[in-house]
């Protein structure tokens, strides 16, 4: 799979999006500490191992690098960045009910703007699935030559 760069410094606000989410009770918040496991116990069940893997490594950073789309106390997405290397976004994941709300635009933006905070002018989408999903909500372009990226030697 190609990777896609962003510009961070073009990205829609993070409330671009949050009209359509809000409006069913759902929040984006920035993970914590004390709920890795059971955030990485949740990745793990809906998107397998390789991707509860990275999202723990989120969990060693300060700000974590992980934001969760949330209603009342259940997890329905989630969105990584710095995972697998710097200045890379994902993995994402939205539960397959939940899909086609606007969870995973609002996911892509925190985490987007979360990149930009940290001093990133652009940011990198590894390894991406949905690529107009990216072109549409954050203009993202495909990277010639970035296949198979930086997942080539993965064991998983």
């Amino acid at each position: 799979m190609a990777d896609m760069l962003v510009n961070l410094l073009k990205l829609p606000e993070v409330d671009h999006y949050a009209s359509v989410y809000t409006a069913q009770g759902i929040r984006i918040i920035r993970a914590m500490a004390p709920d890795q496991r059971t955030v990485t116990a949740w990745v793990e069940k809906h998107f397998g191992p390789c991707w509860a893997s990275e999202c723990s490594v989120c969990f060693t950073h300060q700000p974590i690098t992980c934001f969760l789309a949330v209603k009342e106390k259940e997890i329905l997405g989630f969105a990584c960045y710095e995972a697998t290397c710097k200045d890379f976004f994902g993995p994402i994941g939205v539960r397959e009910d939940m899909r086609g709300s606007g969870i995973g635009a609002g996911l892509l933006l925190h985490a987007l703007h979360g990149m930009r905070d940290l001093g990133y002018a652009y940011g990198i989408i590894g390894g991406v699935g949905p690529i107009s999903f990216y072109e549409k909500t954050v203009n993202a372009a495909l990277i010639p030559d970035s296949t198979p990226g930086i997942y080539v030697d993965l064991l998983g």
